[in-house]
């Protein structure tokens, strides 16, 4: 209990003192002290995390109260806490020479540290309010992330459309608590699940939890916020965005269906539905798309379509196998996305930001980099090559799973919904292809000639997403021990 009470805890009190030890430090000519405190603040989180997750594994699901607040590490706490960690971890490291020329790093240590710490709590949030608190919290660090470059206008414009958007779907989540709490008396996920039946009022509920949670979780058409914040963040909040924070929201939606589990059925045929309609509308608007971060994050709704259909399936038909596609997916997508964020961050920090500049990288920028940029070249190649599914690497595995399970439930209505969803895998290549294309033209662009070096920091990060998208691609159970209790767990909710 101590340790998951500090995995908690620990971040949420070294927010505030990363602000005021960087605060500090930029007052004594030292501008790098908060970037070490964030990031000493994110390794000693490992710490309880790891002992956590291991006793976990002897003990089953972890119960801390806390006042009236009840948390519960399981599965599916478990493997977003150990996504918003690691990919959290990464993108201090790589920020550190990223942000460098920025002033007020204190608060962006800060921000990111807090927004880690709010994710893990949130997956571990046991009734509906305290999981609204939580949603509410991560929308309101995130924000501050998003307008991070508050003096351009297009990045201030980003973080005020993503503000909106997101106290409107935090309202509609409210309203839904409200029609449950009307209908049961209570706020708490089991007891709303002993309870739950397949009424109006329930069918009202789960209707403003999915428009609400749906905001964040990126569902067509509520995803309108996400090229502008995506594209206007720096590129390590752009890789948690498309990587934890999306994820963060879906798993808040499935929490709050899944207390409404009378409906289990119709849930799934929902999901699959938003899935469908995610993979199209994502691949089709980044197909036109010549800005390198507004057409990955585009594609995030495509994957957001690949996890939805694969948890629908599993939904649908209570099984095991498409909860875990869906959730392995969620997994790579996080390492994938970040890859792609991560990479063509380092090539937009070259090519602009070291020089002051700001300018959005183009596909054309991206011509002939192989030639000065031989890694990142690689690297980007691995994380689109990835997304679009082409094995070995991570995504073809994390698909394949989702279409197997698919497959094995000889319903007519989900292999075509497959058939359909591998077909997309296919077209997603249509623009992902022409980024490599660039990348390995014989003649570089002019911006690829006047770039500059990239620093040991922003390698570290990408090679260590490299190596594991790869790596799983040709080991996909290396990540069991996370995927199979999530899935237990959200079965459990479920009922099955």
């Amino acid at each position: 209990m101590v340790a998951f009470m500090w995995l908690i805890i620990l971040p949420l009190l070294a927010s505030p003192a990363v602000y005021l030890i960087g605060h500090w430090g930029s007052r004594q000519n030292y501008p790098n002290a908060g970037r070490q405190a964030g990031l000493i603040a994110l390794l000693a989180t490992w710490v309880p995390f790891i002992l956590a997750a291991n006793t976990f594994s002897i003990s089953g699901a972890l119960t801390l109260t806390i006042g009236a607040m009840s948390l519960e590490l399981d599965g599916l706490a478990l493997l977003l806490a150990a996504l918003s960690l690691g990919l959290g971890t990464l993108v201090a490291l790589y920020s550190a020479e990223y942000m460098s020329a920025d002033a007020s790093q204190e608060k962006f240590y800060a921000m990111l540290v807090l927004l880690v710490a709010i994710m893990i709590g949130l997956g571990c949030a046991t009734d509906l309010f305290n999981l609204w608190l939580w949603f509410e919290a991560m929308a309101v660090s995130s924000y501050l992330l998003v307008a991070f470059y508050r003096e351009q206008p297009a990045s201030l414009e980003a973080g005020v459309k993503y503000l909106v958007q997101s106290a409107v779907g935090s309202v509609f989540v409210l309203l839904g608590i409200c029609v449950v709490l009307a209908a049961t008396g209570t706020t708490n996920l089991s007891a709303i699940r002993a309870t739950s039946a397949l009424t109006p009022t329930f069918m009202a509920a789960g209707a403003l939890f999915i428009i609400g949670f749906g905001v964040k979780a990126a569902l067509v058409p509520m995803h309108t916020w996400l090229p502008d914040a995506h594209s206007q963040a720096p590129s390590g909040i752009s890789a948690m965005l498309s990587g934890v924070v999306i994820e963060a929201g879906l798993i808040a939606l499935l929490r709050a269906l899944a207390a409404l589990s009378g409906m289990a059925v119709s849930w799934g045929v929902l999901l699959i539905g938003f899935g469908v309609i995610n993979l199209l509308a994502g691949n089709l608007l980044a197909l036109r798309q010549r800005q390198v971060k507004r057409l990955l994050a585009y594609s995030s709704l495509s994957h957001v379509g690949y996890m939805l259909i694969g948890l629908g399936v599993g939904v649908y038909a209570g099984q095991a196998a498409g909860i875990e596609g869906g959730l392995f997916h969620m997994l790579t997508h996080g390492m994938m996305k970040g890859l792609a964020f991560l990479s063509a961050g380092a090539l937009l920090w070259a090519l602009y930001i070291r020089r002051g500049q700001h300018g959005a990288l183009t596909i054309d920028d991206l011509n002939g980099a192989s030639r000065r940029y031989p890694l990142m070249a690689f690297t980007l190649a691995v994380a689109v090559l990835a997304l679009g599914g082409l094995p070995p690497l991570a995504g073809f595995m994390s698909k394949w799973l989702i279409f197997l399970a698919g497959a094995q439930t000889h319903n007519m209505f989900i292999v075509a919904v497959v058939i359909f969803a591998g077909l997309n895998s296919v077209l997603s290549l249509v623009y992902y292809a022409p980024i490599v294309n660039a990348l390995y033209r014989k003649e570089p662009s002019n911006a690829v000639l006047a770039g500059g070096a990239l620093p040991v920091t922003i390698l570290i990060p990408i090679l260590a997403l490299t190596g594991g998208v790869i790596l799983l691609g040709f080991w996909p159970s290396l990540l069991s021990g996370l995927v199979g209790p999530a899935s237990q767990a959200l079965l459990a909710a479920l009922g099955g």
